[in-house]
This record gives structure tokens, C-alpha cells and sequence, in this order.
């Protein structure tokens, strides 16, 4: 008889199986094979390489929203066994780093509003103008 959760038994028997996953499993295993087939279904349709789908897996997890290191190191490994190399994948952790520049856009404003509120000096900008191209 086949299973009703197919892909989940894949994810089970394959590296792709996150352990914190077990309980919500057992509780509505029909959602978490969902949640899996929607997750998986670019890279088990083949509609992208399943190198590039682990370095997305990779960046999702090494996020600074995110921050799974089990994931992280599972997603790394799998993409080594398909044939990434050591630059690729530290080439992706230097582009998910980047995400980190959104908290510094995001906050500066809010820091010099409160310094003119208070009074303090705000450095001046440099604006784009000024920038010699060459």
C-alpha cells in the first residue's frame, strides 16, 4: 500500500528531514507533506538544477532572519555532493550577507532624527553627485 506522505519519507530517509519537523508531523502530517511539496517541488520537477536549489537552501538558512545552522550545514553538505565547490558556497554566503544592510538603511534615518531632536551633530552625507566615476 503506498504511503500517504511520500515526500515526507523521502525527506525521512534522504539528509533533507529537519528533526524539529517530527511533532508537527505527528500532528498533521498531511500539512507538513504540503508544506514539503510545496518546498521541494522546483528541484523534484526539475524545473532547477538541485545544485542551485541547495544553494538556496543555503541562504535561506544562513540568513540574519533566519540563522539555522543544522540546516546550514546539511544544505552544505549536500551541495559538495553534487559538485559545488568551497568558492560557490562561501560566493553564497557572501551574497546573503548583504541582507544585513537593510537593518543599517533601515535604522540610520530613525538615528539621526532622534540626533536632530536632541540637538547633536549629524555627519554630513556625501551625495552621489560628488562621487568621481571613472
Amino acid at each position: 500500500m503506498p504511503s500517504d506522505t511520500p515526500i515526507s519519507d523521502a525527506a525521512r530517509a534522504g539528509r533533507n528531514w529537519n528533526p524539529d519537523w517530527d511533532q508537527a508531523a505527528a500532528f498533521d502530517p498531511q500539512w507538513m507533506e504540503k508544506f514539503l511539496d510545496m518546498g521541494t517541488y522546483p528541484v523534484r520537477k526539475g524545473i532547477i538544477d538541485p545544485k542551485i536549489y541547495e544553494f538556496l537552501a543555503i541562504a535561506v538558512d544562513a540568513s540574519c532572519t533566519h540563522m539555522y545552522s543544522p540546516g546550514v550545514k546539511r544544505h552544505i553538505a549536500k551541495a559538495l555532493d553534487l559538485g559545488a565547490t568551497p568558492q560557490e558556497i562561501m560566493a553564497v554566503l557572501q551574497c546573503v550577507a548583504v541582507l544585513g544592510i537593510h537593518s543599517v538603511a533601515l535604522a540610520t534615518p530613525h538615528l539621526v532624527d532622534e540626533m536632530k531632536a536632541r540637538g547633536l551633530p549629524v555627519p554630513e552625507t556625501k551625495p552621489a553627485s560628488d562621487i568621481k566615476k571613472d
